[in-house]
């Protein structure tokens, strides 16, 4: 009897884990601070369950899908839904005319939605 409780409780538990899904971007702000270098504020919402399943880390990337630059999330955000984080003085090569952000859950990794951006002049 108690082995089918635990595997219940076991079911529930993937069932709560894998119901958060992917990381979503869901706003971007960009602000030209010199030539060629950008402050990002990126907003993120994910349902984040605690350390098992949580948004882990978001990207910049050039619009051939390279990645520019990796803003790690040190920390779930359980209560805090959905949750904007910025990162400084980011180098985005002269030829590039927009970037696209993508988030990364510590489950589903990449999926969720991906939020271009023109770079301002």
């Amino acid at each position: 009897m108690n082995h089918l409780y635990t595997g219940g409780l076991l079911i529930a538990l993937l069932h709560q884990t894998a119901a958060a899904g992917e990381a979503d971007v869901i706003d971007v702000t960009v602000v030209k601070t010199a030539p060629h270098i950008y402050d990002f504020t990126v907003t993120v919402r994910h349902d984040d369950s605690g350390w098992e399943h949580y948004a882990d880390k978001w990207e910049v990337l050039d619009l051939n899908q390279n990645v520019l630059v990796t803003r790690i999330l040190y920390h779930q955000h359980v209560d805090e839904q959905p949750f904007t984080r910025s990162l400084s003085a980011v180098k985005i090569p002269a030829t590039s005319r927009g970037v696209n952000l993508r988030a990364h859950c510590s489950v589903h990794g990449y999926g969720g939605q991906e939020f271009p951006v023109d770079l301002p002049h």
